[in-house]
């Protein structure tokens, strides 16, 4: 568990290098503020939809040759991408890296397959936080670091993160075991390496069901939310990257808080079923108060209240690995990260239309929350749809789940 909690960190810190850096540079290319915008879209658009039909692809390799060959690979294809976009001359090379690093980059579904090849399945919830925790810690830091080195140079955190996942490719080759042994690979069915055919897989899996229109209507909130939330507060608040900054970080500590520690006492006294649900209320409540308030101060309330929204992603997950086999965690994994990719693909045009409508409006009117009431119907809708499941799946709740007190 320690080597692939470690390959995380490091992937996720280079990912986050390049968060406050990427839509500057993108800026460099163009001549005002729309064509600015348009052609951000169009680089997280290449990504996203590169990845949405990559990631069924890369979950299936892993099932037949294994974890660790497909997170060499994913490594790989961020290092190009990391170096190619620092080296950038014209706004189509960075469109076609995305592309590439977007199909080659599967490492958190992969990686949430290797955790679930070395760990029973009562002890998938509480190794899941863990993973999580490391994906937050990699979100307190990226950030940070690619701040203040693209303060120095606009350039430097790519060629910064491109070294990071070099050296993961290394520690990968020389460091991390592989997880999947030869007898539990299951050979590559092409016609179900499609993202269509995997989501109708993952919708079949029993136990699972709705749980594909939750996870979906849950990551469209929470993409929805994380592609408006600087200009949103720049607009209600007049927040600039300064404050934006420190309440990004705040997100990252309370998911390391939340992942690495608390779901653990939420595992001793409940099931992933209930936490998900209680979750996804918290998580309804706390987009619409996003959403109204009327002071920057309320925002970082807000995210400190909402404790047990940060658990809503993990404990779904193991409920969805839960149902899967053991020969086909990573198509199922990949399916998920491939049905995240869709919703991330969606989440940038419905936001900034929204935003658009709202952005004559004066610095603290209510309507400018617009992008958040949205995120709170979304998951209001995805809480009804997974009350509705889990009386149909019941559990037994018993006992709490074995191996919460590890």
């Amino acid at each position: 568990m320690s080597f692939i909690m470690l390959t995380v960190l490091i992937d996720m810190i280079a990912i986050g290098l390049i968060i406050p850096v990427l839509p500057p540079l993108v800026g460099t290319f163009t001549q005002d503020q729309g064509e600015h915008a348009f052609w951000y879209g169009v680089v997280t658009f290449a990504f996203g939809i590169a990845n949405f039909f990559g990631s069924p692809i890369l979950g299936a390799l892993s099932d037949h040759h294994g974890r660790r060959p497909v997170l060499l690979l994913g490594f790989t294809g961020l290092a190009l991408s990391f170096f190619v976009t620092g080296l950038a001359t014209a706004l189509w090379m960075l469109v076609a890296v995305r592309l590439v690093s977007g199909a080659l980059q599967a490492n958190a579904a992969v990686a949430q397959a290797y955790v679930a090849d070395i760990s029973a399945p009562q002890d998938r919830a509480k190794r899941f936080g863990m993973l999580g925790a490391m994906f937050g810690m990699g979100f307190v830091l990226g950030p940070v670091m690619g701040g203040l080195l693209g303060a120095i140079d606009l350039h430097l955190p790519f060629y910064v993160a491109g070294g990071m996942a070099v050296l993961n490719a290394v520690y990968g080759i020389f460091v991390l075991p592989e997880s999947l042994p030869p007898a539990r690979r299951t050979p590559i069915d092409w016609r179900k390496a499609n993202p269509v055919a995997s989501l109708r897989q993952l919708r079949d899996l029993h136990g699972v069901g709705l749980l594909v229109v939750v996870i979906g209507l849950s990551g469209l909130a929470q993409f929805v939310m994380h592609t408006t939330w600087v200009l949103y507060t720049s607009f209600k608040f007049g927040w600039g990257p300064k404050e934006n900054g420190w309440s990004l970080f705040a997100v990252g500590v309370m998911t390391v808080l939340v992942q690495g520690g608390l779901i653990r006492v939420a595992l001793k006294r409940t099931t992933p079923q209930r936490i998900a649900v209680l979750g996804l209320v918290s998580s309804t409540l706390c987009y619409a108060l996003w959403g109204a308030a009327t002071e920057g101060w309320m925002m970082y309330a807000v995210i400190g209240l909402n404790v047990m929204g940060f658990m809503v992603q993990t404990s779904i997950q193991t409920v969805v690995s839960q149902a899967a086999d053991e020969q086909s965690q990573g198509r199922t994994l990949g399916a998920v990260a491939s049905l995240n990719s869709a919703t991330a693909v969606a989440a940038p045009v419905l936001g900034a239309a929204l935003l658009g409508l709202v952005s004559h409006l004066p610095q603290g009117d209510w309507r400018i929350g617009a992008p958040f009431f949205l995120c709170a119907g979304l998951q209001a809708l995805s809480t009804v749809l997974a009350i509705r499941h889990f009386r149909r799946h019941p559990v037994s709740t018993s006992a709490p789940v074995a191996g919460a007190n590890a």
